[in-house]
């Protein structure tokens, strides 16, 4: 038994190194590639030409990377999913339906209302934030540097900011969903059972500050992060979550159903990545769902609602 077990560790280390080595090798690779071959030049010019044309002008420079460019990828992504979502075209996405027969179409009226909600957040909470953001950024003063970070680096910046956005999100959203702050905060968030993409930030002003932009600033706040490297993470912050509240699984796109299902049962799936929930227990339940199967990225054009179907309903 000793024998085999020994065998057994030696195996299961030499496949993890070789994927390591496997994994490192090539992320290096496309790094190096991406860096001096492809985009690293022309982004490095781009942007001192940009620097020059605002005259080193700090203030603007960062309004714009983090307030206005965060803002147009939020509203041009989810400009394409109100289309859907208001007139049922076009099919191509809107087939992709996870909570069929939910929104179809949106209530225009319930629509409005989120929109004046999220407008509100973003000109009166999420911008205003970048004020003293600003000034800590100034204080590291590598945030408005001639030199762009390496992707490589990026890469790092990336991987704590979203650990970062994680941890803070899960614990902050799990104690909105306590009785108390959950009756007068969170549950604005959630009259939406069945969400759709602009609703990410439909949220009480308290909870868009402590759960929806602390988490995503905090990260570039530690690190001292490029003006550049935070617009990049802004926006697909922005996006990310977008996505997470669609409304639909479209192929290609990271899977909407963690989130979707945390819509729908309220007292599942707090996080962002799931790692949280899976070490504390909260995705049990989504675990022995249809959903949990449909949790993957779909690769083909058959929407996984028909490939993976809710199982019939028992006959009462």
């Amino acid at each position: 038994q000793g024998e085999k077990l020994w065998d057994a560790l030696k195996i299961s280390a030499y496949v993890f190194s070789t994927g390591l080595l496997t994994f490192t090798a090539l992320v290096n690779s496309v790094s190096w590639f991406m860096q001096n071959i492809t985009l690293g030049n022309f982004w490095q010019t781009a942007w001192l030409e940009f620097y020059n044309y605002m005259e080193g002008d700090e203030w603007t420079i960062f309004l714009l990377g983090a307030a206005l460019v965060p803002a147009l990828a939020f509203w041009g992504f989810n400009g394409i999913l109100l289309v859907a979502d208001t007139t049922g075209k076009p099919t191509f996405i809107t087939r992709y339906r996870i909570q069929l027969g939910k929104n179809d179409p949106v209530d225009i009226k319930k629509l409005w209302k989120a929109i004046y909600t999220v407008l509100g957040n973003q000109f009166f909470i999420s911008f205003p934030m970048l004020v003293p953001m600003f000034y800590i950024m100034k204080s590291w003063g590598n945030t408005f540097s001639e030199e762009l970070p390496t992707f490589q680096w990026f890469l790092v910046e990336l991987s704590i900011f979203t650990v970062v956005e994680e941890i803070l999100f899960y614990y902050t959203h799990r104690l909105a969903h306590h009785p108390v702050l959950y009756k007068y905060i969170h549950k604005k968030h959630h009259e939406w059972t069945a969400p759709i993409g602009v609703v990410s930030i439909y949220a009480h002003p308290i909870e868009h500050i402590v759960s929806n932009t602390l988490p995503v600033m905090t990260g570039p706040m530690i690190m001292g992060s490029h003006i550049v490297s935070i617009s990049a993470w802004f926006s697909l912050a922005l996006i990310t979550t977008s996505i997470s509240h669609c409304g639909y699984h479209l192929p290609f796109l990271p899977s909407p159903e963690f989130h979707d299902f945390h819509h729908l049962k309220f007292n599942q799936c707090y996080g962002v990545l799931g790692v949280l929930d899976f070490l504390h227990g909260t995705d049990r339940v989504f675990r022995q769902t249809k959903a949990f199967e449909r949790h993957k990225v779909l690769l083909g054009l058959t929407p996984l609602s028909e490939s993976i179907p809710e199982p019939p309903k028992k006959a009462e």
